[in-house]
């Protein structure tokens, strides 16, 4: 057994010690011992704990993958969550002003993807154990709403009525006003009998919908979404905001940063999070991959009340950026890319000159890059909002505002 000190935390939520030396559950400052395997501890024992430590809140945590900080203070995790977006700004010589975080509550994730497998007797649902594909069960799960924890016991009935022991499914649970939409994957193709014992199990536990490998199996009730006042029936697995919070915090973030605008463009825009709200004060113009997603917006844009137009199109920025003089005409845009950013649809941005620009990302480090593209073309980085919708995980969302200073 050796003796290291940790220094700081990495982007993994490992402590890390000289060398470097990564050690899973620990924290600045904290004095440890282990035996190492590579560049990793294992039989870590804490000798000197931080002050920052904590007990995890819940009895799942050692074992499960679902979170890594949950031994850390909600301020020591705040204050790493922040740094991880100065760090990557800093990377590129940037800086700005940091509003401060804001964190969604415990229990307040009305979406998950629990693994379920049958066994030789039954079935079990769950998550992954910490580095394994191991699937232990959760039941006490203090990450998502305690609604969602019901889909728990459909996923395990829908490995056993429908999967092979070979295969894990993946089971999208969602939770709607209208109560749970479940999406299941992974398994075989269903025949008729299956169909009929499916739609038994969503009476059964009351869901509002229930999909097989994308084929919507029974709606008994619209799945509904509702963006500040505006309601969508998204299709099965559609990207949304993880918390309600999460989602108000980054919507009232791009609301300010386009405020007064008369025409806007919405990037990535999803089934409307931003799109169908900013609707209320503008013309809106909203760009998705999804031709699904883009339906469902549409839908919602003519269901909705004094809203102004919405137009839309079915478009992968990746390969087919809108361009410059496409973006020429509009006085702001929202921007909402993936992990991977939008590289090629910045440099149109910076072409285009448009006065203001709302960027929200869940990647420091593709933010700043995009980011950095952005000042070179003339703007400013007026301010950076993290919001922190993934509790105790180390995944990490912004909100940012870019004004233009320069032509």
């Amino acid at each position: 057994m050796q003796v290291f000190k940790i220094e700081r935390l990495g982007h993994q939520g490992d402590g890390i010690a000289p060398g470097p030396v990564f050690a899973p559950m620990t924290l600045p400052d904290e004095e440890v011992s282990g035996s190492l395997d590579g560049d990793r501890l294992a039989d870590i024992r804490v000798l000197t704990p931080s002050p920052e430590r904590v007990s995890p809140p819940c009895r799942h945590f050692k074992s499960c993958g679902g979170c890594q900080l949950q031994h850390a203070s909600d301020a020591l995790v705040a204050e790493w969550k922040v740094e991880m977006v100065k760090q990557a700004l800093d990377a590129h010589g940037l800086s700005t002003h940091f509003r401060p975080i804001i964190t969604s509550p415990a229990q307040s994730r009305r979406r998950a993807v629990f693994s379920a497998r049958r066994n030789r007797k039954s079935a079990l649902a769950g998550f992954h154990a910490r580095a394994s594909n191991q699937v232990i069960a959760t039941p006490n799960c203090k990450l998502v709403d305690r609604a969602l924890l019901a889909g728990l016991r459909v996923s395990e009935r829908l490995a056993e009525l429908c999967a092979s022991r070979r295969n894990e499914l993946n089971v999208t649970v969602t939770l709607s006003d209208g109560g749970l939409d479940v999406s299941a994957a992974g398994g075989p193709d269903a025949d008729r009998s299956k169909l009929v014992e499916m739609a038994g199990l969503a009476e059964r536990f009351d869901l509002a919908r229930l999909t097989w490998n994308n084929e919507i199996i029974v709606t008994r009730r619209p799945p509904i979404h509702s963006f500040a006042g505006i309601e969508i029936v998204p299709p099965p697995s559609a990207f949304l905001q993880a918390t309600k919070e999460g989602e108000t915090a980054l919507r009232d973030a791009v609301q300010e940063v386009v405020s007064g605008a008369k025409s806007i463009i919405d990037l990535f825009a999803g089934c409307g999070t931003f799109a169908l709200p900013l609707a209320a004060q503008a013309r809106v113009h909203a760009v998705e991959a999804s031709h699904d997603m883009v339906q469902t917006l549409n839908k919602g844009w003519r269901n909705g009340n004094d809203l102004r137009q919405v137009t839309s199109e079915t478009r992968d920025l990746f390969r087919n950026p809108v361009r410059a003089d496409e973006l020429s005409y509009l006085d702001a845009c929202v921007i909402d890319p993936p992990r991977a950013g939008a590289r090629a649809q910045v440099h149109e941005l910076a072409r285009a000159s448009i006065a203001r620009i709302a960027y929200v990302s869940c990647n420091p480090r593709t933010f700043a890059r995009d980011a950095a593209a952005l000042i070179d073309a003339g703007y400013e980085l007026d301010w950076v909002q993290v919001v922190d919708q993934f509790r105790w995980s180390t995944h990490v969302e912004l909100a940012s505002s870019f004004t233009l200073t320069s032509a």
